[in-house]
C-alpha cells in the first residue's frame, strides 16, 4: 500500500520508503480502529491541550514528538478524511481522504504551539503536495488540522515566516479545521521504539528524529538527553 518513487539504485537498496516496510508489519485483522475519544477516555488527558499533525509517515512524527518534554502523549492514526474505522491499508490505498497523521496531548505550563510548530517543521519536509520524501499520495500530505482559531492564526503566521525569511522556498503544508482522527492499529504505536533494525526506520525515521533532537535539546525528555 505504501508507495515508492525510485530515485535510484541506492534508494531502493536502502528501502527508503515507508511503502517497502508493508512486509515487515501484520496485516490488518478485525479490530476496529477506535475513534481517539474512545481511545483516551480513561487516561486522564482532559486537562491537556491537544494538536493533530500530518507529515508524512507517522512512525517519524510520533517519535520525534515522544521525545519532547510537555509532550505527555504522542498517538499515530488517520486524520482529515471521510471513511469511518479506516484501516492502515485502506488509508494506504489513497482512497479515504485521511491522512497518515499523530495526535499530541501536551501540557501548556511546559510548551506551547508555536514550539509544537517549530518541531513539525524540522521533522518533516512540507515543500511538496501529498509527498513526504519518497512518500508519494494524499496520505502523506503535509496538514495541521487545527483545533481552534487561535491554532490556525499560528500555523499561517509560521509558515509566512518561514517563506519569509526563506527557511523553504515552498510550503504545501495544508492548514485546514479539524474533523476526526481514528488510532492506528496497535503495531503502529511506538513503532520507531519497537523496531530500530527496521531499514526505514534506520534510513529515513532516524535522521528526522535526531534532527529534532539536535535542535532542541534543551527542551528534551531527561532520557532522550544522550
Amino acid at each position: 500500500m505504501k508507495k515508492l518513487i525510485f530515485v535510484g539504485l541506492l534508494f531502493s537498496f536502502l528501502g527508503t520508503a515507508c511503502s517497502q516496510q508493508q512486509n515487515s508489519v501484520k496485516k490488518d485483522g478485525n479490530k476496529l480502529n477506535p475513534t481517539i475519544e474512545d481511545y483516551v477516555k480513561d487516561k486522564g488527558y482532559e486537562n491537556y491541550e491537544i494538536a493533530t499533525l500530518a507529515g508524512g509517515c507517522f512512525w517519524c512524527i510520533e517519535a520525534a514528538f515522544a521525545r519532547i518534554d510537555g509532550v505527555e502523549d504522542a498517538i499515530s492514526g488517520y486524520s482529515g478524511g471521510t471513511t469511518k474505522h479506516p484501516t492502515y491499508y485502506e488509508v494506504g490505498g489513497s482512497k479515504t481522504g485521511h491522512a497518515e497523521a499523530v495526535r499530541l496531548y501536551y501540557d501548556p505550563s511546559k510548551i506551547d504551539y508555536q514550539t509544537l510548530l517549530e518541531i513539525f517543521f524540522t521533522a518533516h519536509d512540507p515543500r511538496f503536495p501529498d509527498r513526504e520524501g519518497n512518500d508519494v499520495g494524499p496520505e502523506y500530505r503535509s496538514a495541521i488540522f487545527f483545533h481552534n482559531e487561535a491554532q490556525k492564526q499560528a500555523a499561517e503566521t509560521y509558515i509566512k515566516k518561514l517563506l519569509d525569511d526563506g527557511t523553504f522556498k515552498q510550503i504545501a503544508t495544508e492548514v485546514t479545521a479539524y474533523s476526526n482522527f481514528w488510532v492506528a492499529e496497535d503495531y503502529h504505536q511506538d513503532y520507531y521504539e519497537y523496531h530500530p533494525e527496521n531499514p526505514y526506520v534506520r534510513n529515513v525515521s532516524r535522521p528526522k528524529v535526531e534532527a529534532v533532537k539536535k535542535k532542541f535539546a534543551e527542551i528534551l525528555k531527561d532520557e532522550f538527553k544522550k
